[in-house]
């Protein structure tokens, strides 16, 4: 029987913060993903990592490339464990359809923000993306910054 994720903690396995930093996320949308046992497992215990994660779009089917899955020592020795396989994204064909028409013709980049449990199944947030120039970089953390000193200044004359 599969064990529930503690109640103590969140329901995250991992983040892509590196995602926010180099891109404008537009719109989020939730996909399931198709794992091995063996992932599952991984998950669990907490060995997933999504930072340099993307998703392709390709005859139809959306695919998670670059998501590291490392497997525990105890995967059974009549298989080899494939940490960085194609993962295969699990959505409806409309929504296929929408995010295929805005990444073709529009020029967006869908990338993993993060992986998290959801009544007992991994999920997976897709951010539809628009890249950052340098200045736009420059620009978002001068801004956070300026936002952190003025909640520090209004503290201070409270």
């Amino acid at each position: 029987m599969a064990r529930k994720p503690d109640k103590s903690g969140s329901n995250s396995i991992a983040h892509n913060k590196k995602a926010r930093f180099d891109y404008f996320i537009e719109e989020t949308i939730e996909a399931g993903i198709a794992l091995e046992g063996w992932e599952v497992k991984s998950l669990r215990s907490g060995k997933g990592q999504i930072t340099e994660t993307y998703v392709l779009l390709r005859d139809g089917e959306a695919w998670l490339l670059g998501a590291h899955i490392t497997p525990l020592s105890t995967v059974s020795t009549h298989m080899t464990a494939e940490p960085a396989r194609t993962r295969k994204l699990l959505l409806n064909r409309r929504e296929l359809d929408r995010l295929t028409g805005l990444v073709e013709r529009r020029g967006y980049a869908l990338v993993a923000l993060e992986m998290y449990w959801k009544n007992g199944r991994v999920k997976v947030a897709i951010g539809l993306a628009r890249g950052k120039k340098q200045h736009d970089k420059r620009a978002v953390e001068k801004d956070r910054d300026w936002q952190r000193d003025k909640a520090r200044i209004m503290k201070a004359h409270s």
